[in-house]
């Protein structure tokens, strides 16, 4: 049997944000786009996302500290999360860079943007595929605030599109690991679950 380190959380020399990052892994990246109360936009990606609720659809992500996404969507009640794709790897990666509030990142990255449906913030317009959202609530946990958004659209780009579902060999979308470590889209394999317990027996 191998050997194990146990780390305690609440030891000083211990970073649980070094350890969770690495351990909670792959996770999808939310490319959060808002405006805030004076209609400057803010462009940021976010790795603790997920979906909260498929009825109401309902996603969630967090802001690890506060930040102007966070300040934004308090403000105007919305946000669109843009799917971060392989192809857009620079300019999501860019995009977290340490901006001034108030500063436009999609315009200071030469990002086209493309207008929403259902909200006033746009989405990434190269992006395949984004959600809408309208803010349910904010959650705050300790030093970080978990936004829940419930989705009011969800466009998809028809050349990503198989049978009318999202086809993620098309999608390519990227993941977040640890430290400064990303993952590519992955390899896909089809399993189907259990139908009864005696599936598993």
């Amino acid at each position: 049997m191998s050997s194990r380190t146990v780390f305690d959380v609440d030891d000083e020399g211990v970073n649980p944000y070094q350890l969770l990052t690495a351990l909670v892994v792959p996770r999808p990246i939310a490319w959060v786009s808002t405006l805030d109360a004076q209609g400057r936009g803010n462009l940021a990606p976010h790795s603790f996302f997920s979906v909260a609720s498929h009825r109401p659809p309902t996603v969630m992500f967090t802001s690890v500290g506060r930040k102007d996404t966070l300040d934004n969507v308090e403000a105007t009640g919305e946000f669109v999360v843009s799917l971060a794709t392989e192809r857009l790897l620079d300019q999501v990666n860019d995009s977290s860079a340490p901006f001034e509030a108030g500063d436009d990142e999609a315009a200071a990255l030469g990002l086209a943007m493309a207008p929403s449906v259902t909200v006033a913030p746009p989405r990434v317009r190269d992006s395949p595929a984004s959600l809408e959202c309208r803010l349910d609530r904010v959650v705050e946990v300790g030093a970080s605030w978990v936004v829940l958004g419930r989705v009011t659209a969800i466009g998809v780009d028809d050349d990503v599109l198989v049978d009318g579902h999202p086809e993620i060999s098309l999608l390519r979308p990227l993941s977040r690991l640890g430290r400064n470590e990303w993952g590519r889209p992955p390899e896909v394999f089809e399993l189907d679950r259990p139908a009864s317990p005696d599936d598993v027996r």
